[in-house]
């Protein structure tokens, strides 16, 4: 395995979040928030960078992941779970702690039943898009979900 296979697998993996025996999407998501944390008190512009940023390595080595392992979307790929947690989180990072794990609880639930256009999203190609566009798209819904609550 080449040293882009095995940092693509571990950035898929959320630095091993992913291989969580048990929940390891909830698992990923628990492991953004600390980078949620810390992105939201560097400001609006730091944040979104930094959460572009995640999202677009994730295409790469969710892509990676899947052509190398032969696999559609390994459950164990949680950096997408990573990109939608900070969508979600970010897009109430100014609200109450409360509002902000509202957002979370979301997007787990829209990532888990992924409704309508989320669910469509999962199919894009390629995989590695596919893979994070349901996730981004979670995150979005559940981010503007929670402020309006």
């Amino acid at each position: 395995m080449s040293l882009a296979d095995k940092s693509a697998a571990l950035l898929a993996s959320w630095f091993g979040c992913g291989r969580a025996p048990i929940a390891p999407g909830t698992v990923g998501s628990l492991g953004a928030v600390p980078l949620h944390l810390f992105l939201r008190s560097l400001g609006p512009l730091p944040y979104w960078t930094a959460t572009a940023l995640v999202a677009a390595i994730g295409v790469w080595a969710s892509q990676r992941v899947c052509e190398v392992s032969g696999e559609k979307d390994p459950q164990w790929i949680v950096i997408d779970e990573v990109a939608g947690t900070l969508i979600a989180m970010g897009l109430v990072r100014k609200r109450s702690l409360a509002v902000r794990l509202a957002a979370l609880v979301l997007f787990r639930a829209f990532d888990i039943k992924k409704p309508g256009p989320v669910d469509r999203a999962q199919h894009w190609k390629p995989e590695g898009l596919g893979v994070m566009a349901d996730d981004l798209l979670a995150g979005v819904a559940a981010g503007l979900m929670a402020r309006w609550l």
